[in-house]
């Protein structure tokens, strides 16, 4: 991934609410890497309002990857037309905080990818018989 502006954006994190401010401020809190992904919510936008604020936010940066949080979401949906009119934009979508912190730390893609899945764990607690 290309540098972006501060030297260290690799990544659009997207998603609904405050999804992705959590995720990079978690990751800064982690690792001290929080400035590698540029924040983007959808709170209050429409789908193109969210397709040029994650053009901007790529423009901005040079990022050439965008993390969003729900594979069917508007911001996929957002990110998925971006990377139609630009295929070398990669789109991963289902990102959570294993994932995104992987890749901040370690900048493989597919590890870090490969290392959300495996962080996914239920732990199920007793039940009655």
């Amino acid at each position: 991934m290309s540098d972006g502006a501060s030297g260290r954006t690799r990544a659009v994190v997207a998603g609904h609410g405050t999804f992705a401010e959590g995720i990079r401020s978690a990751v800064e809190q982690i690792s001290g890497r929080g400035d590698c992904f540029i924040a983007v919510s959808n709170a209050g936008l429409g789908p193109r309002e969210i397709e040029t604020v994650l053009r901007e936010a790529l423009a901005r940066s040079g990022a050439r990857l965008i993390f969003t949080d729900l594979p069917a979401g508007s911001c996929t949906m957002a990110a998925r037309r971006l990377q139609r009119e630009d295929p070398a934009l990669t789109v991963v979508t289902g990102a959570a905080l294993p994932t995104i912190l992987s890749y901040a730390c370690g900048g493989d893609l597919g590890k870090a990818a490969e290392q959300g899945r495996e962080a996914l764990t239920v732990l199920e607690g007793k039940r009655d018989a």
